[in-house]
C-alpha cells in the first residue's frame, strides 16, 4: 500500500465485504497467440525458457512442491467461487514468512496447470504502524482499478518506492485486510503489487518488508508486464475499442491470459531448501 494514487474506496472497489473475496469477471476473448520461434506444438517449454531467461531472481521447486501449491490453488478457487479449470494464466503468492514467493501458472485447454516459473517477493511485514498483513483470497485485475505506471521518484530516505521509471503497478482495489499494529482488527487497505528500489531493496525479496502491498522484482514486473499475463480485461477492453494507454505497444500477450491473483499462506515451520535467501548488507 502506498500514499497517493489512491482512488475513492467507491471506485470500483472489491473485496470490502469480506477479505479475499473479488468480483467475478466476464467472458472475453483469449489474446492471439505469439510468434514463439520454436516447436508450437507444445508452447509451455517455450514459456518456461522465457522464464528463466528474462526473470532474476527466481527459484526453482521440485515437483513435489508445485503439486502442492496447485492444490492449495485448486483450494482458493473453489472458496472464491471460480472456475479453476478455465484456460487462463495465473499468479499465486504463498505470503508465509518462510517461503515469500510467487508462482506463475499457466492452464491451456483441456490440460491441468503448467508450472512456469518461481521467484522471490516481499509482503507486509507486520509490528509497525500502516503494516497490514498481506490478505488472503482471490483478487481481480483488471480495469475497473486502472494501473499506473512509476515515476521512478525517490523519497527522503533516497528510496524509489515503485522502482525505476516506467515500471507497471499492479492495482486490485480496495480490500480488507489484517492490521499488523496496535490492537489489530481489520481495516481497507490498497492492494498493489509493483517493483521496488532495484538497488536498497530488490536484494532483499525474500523476506516481508511492504506496508502490505507485494513487491516483485524488476526483472518479473517487466515479464508480467510485456507477456499480459493478467491483463485478459485490459485486452477484452482494448479489443472492444477502449484505449487502454497501460498496454505496452512492444507487448507480446501470450495465449489465454488470466486476471487472478491468488494469495495463500503454506503455515511452514522453517523455510524450504528452495527458497534460498542471499546475505544483504545492513
Amino acid at each position: 500500500m502506498k500514499p497517493g494514487r489512491r482512488r475513492s474506496l467507491l471506485g470500483g472497489a472489491v473485496l470490502l465485504a469480506a477479505p479475499g473475496v473479488a468480483l467475478r469477471a466476464a467472458g472475453h476473448a483469449p489474446a492471439a497467440a505469439p510468434t514463439l520461434g520454436l516447436d508450437e506444438t507444445d508452447p509451455v517449454p517455450v514459456w518456461r525458457a522465457r522464464f528463466e531467461r528474462d526473470v532474476t531472481p527466481r527459484w526453482t521447486v521440485p515437483a513435489a512442491e508445485q503439486a502442492g501449491y496447485i492444490e492449495r490453488l485448486h483450494a482458493a478457487l473453489a472458496c472464491a467461487g471460480h472456475d479453476a479449470e478455465q484456460p487462463q494464466a495465473l499468479l499465486l503468492v504463498d505470503r508465509h514468512p518462510q517461503v515469500q514467493a510467487i508462482f506463475v501458472l499457466w492452464r491451456l485447454p483441456g490440460r491441468p496447470w503448467s508450472w512456469l516459473g518461481a521467484a522471490p517477493v516481499s509482503t507486509g511485514q507486520v509490528g509497525a504502524f500502516d503494516h497490514f498483513r498481506t490478505p488472503l483470497g482471490v483478487f481481480l485485475h483488471g480495469p475497473a482499478t486502472p494501473d499506473f505506471r512509476a515515476e521512478g521518484t525517490f523519497n527522503a530516505q533516497g528510496i524509489r518506492g515503485y522502482g525505476a521509471r516506467g515500471l507497471r503497478v499492479f492495482d486490485f482495489g480496495w480490500v480488507l485486510a489484517e492490521r499488523g499494529w496496535g490492537r489489530g482488527g481489520w481495516s481497507p487497505m490498497r492492494l498493489q503489487m509493483h517493483a521496488t528500489d532495484p538497488q536498497v531493496l530488490e536484494p532483499r525479496l525474500g523476506r516481508p518488508a511492504s506496508k502490505g502491498c507485494i513487491r516483485i522484482s524488476t526483472a518479473l514486473n517487466r515479464f508480467i508486464d510485456r507477456h499480459g499475463l493478467l491483463d485478459a480485461d485490459y485486452e477484452a477492453a482494448h479489443a472492444a475499442g477502449l484505449r487502454q494507454w497501460i498496454l505496452r505497444g512492444d507487448r507480446e500477450t501470450l495465449p489465454w491470459p488470466g486476471r487472478w491473483l491468488v494469495v495463500v499462506d503454506s503455515g511452514r515451520n522453517e523455510r524450504p531448501d528452495w527458497a534460498r535467501l542471499e546475505p544483504v548488507q545492513a
